[in-house]
């Protein structure tokens, strides 16, 4: 998944570019096991523990000021955030958080291991760190989410933008897609059995010249699930595979990837170009939405408005 395509503000964007001063001396911090409830948003608790460790967070951010403050603020816009994914259904696969913790690590010439080591001497931690993208990266996506709902385009819309355009429908890919899915049960994630399902997808991606014959591959493979996804328009693709789909030409496949059914590939059957009113009505929103991504990397997003309106409707008690 492209984190940087998201509607984030934070400093996500930044730690993903590689701002730990990793190199510098931290002074360790030491557990503290009492904890009490400090804050409660909307029937959620935060923990004065909670607190603590995201101070320990902010200090390793080398943000300054009061951070005690910082933290509580921050952990309260976090729970509104939380509360609004889990209300829009939106579901991060484990996959992509361990991929993105992976490509910090990497960024800051660390192993995963290292980077656990800098957390903890910090008085944070790898979890607490991947709960932080995860939160990043469903915020960014139920932010997408709610401007899709709340500034859609009318056909009234759609029809001045093409005017606009010179009355030139725009067009888009649409391709008909297909699944295959090596499955790998949870019980069983380790390493080396997800290495060997790869090479198993990938010697199937040598092997595949039309999805008519993935079923007559698969039937030949030890738990192999082929699924016929349809037809899907360019804009449409989930982030996960847009970028790596949109390079496809039919008969061609996808990189594997891990997520949490185990090894995917994702198959093009077929690909041609469509335009119509309703294409037209879903480019120009796509189009308005990487242009919102866009500024909101520069902290002129739409999700600090939203954010201030979750939060003046919210009931946060202090205790």
């Amino acid at each position: 998944m492209n984190v940087r395509s998201q509607f984030t503000r934070v400093a996500f964007l930044a730690l993903m570019a590689g701002s730990f001063a990793v190199g510098s001396a931290i002074t360790a911090v030491p557990a503290v096991a009492a904890s009490s409830i400090s804050i409660v948003v909307n029937k959620q608790p935060i923990t004065s523990y909670e607190i603590r460790l995201r101070t320990a967070f902010l200090r390793l951010r080398h943000e300054g000021g009061n951070l005690t403050q910082k933290a509580t603020d921050e952990l309260i816009d976090e729970a509104l955030k939380k509360q609004e994914i889990r209300r829009r259904g939106i579901d991060i696969p484990q996959s992509a958080i361990d991929q993105a913790y992976a490509n910090f690590a990497k960024q800051n010439h660390l192993t995963e291991a290292q980077l656990g080591q800098v957390l903890a001497r910090a008085g944070f931690s790898s979890e607490a760190f991947k709960d932080y993208i995860k939160v990043q990266m469903g915020w960014g996506q139920a932010v997408q989410s709610h401007v899709r709902s709340k500034d859609k385009l009318s056909d009234q819309d759609v029809v001045q933008r093409m005017l606009a355009q010179g009355g030139k429908k725009p067009s888009t890919t649409q391709y008909t897609l297909q699944q295959v899915i090596f499955v790998v049960p949870p019980k069983d994630r380790s390493a080396a059995t997800l290495d060997r399902r790869k090479r198993e997808a990938n010697a199937m991606r040598t092997r595949f010249r039309s999805c008519s014959q993935s079923y007559d591959i698969a039937k030949g493979l030890t738990d192999v699930t082929v699924r016929d996804l349809g037809r899907v328009a360019q804009p449409e693709l989930p982030p996960l595979w847009k970028d790596s789909v949109s390079q496809l030409s039919a008969g061609q496949t996808t990189p594997p990837q891990t997520t949490d059914r185990g090894i995917e590939f994702i198959a093009v059957c077929d690909s041609k170009t469509i335009s119509d009113d309703t294409v037209a009505a879903m480019v120009f929103e796509s189009r308005d939405l990487k242009k919102l991504g866009e500024k909101a990397q520069k902290g002129d997003g739409p999700d600090a408005a939203w954010l201030k309106e979750l939060r003046d409707k919210a009931t946060i008690v202090r205790k």
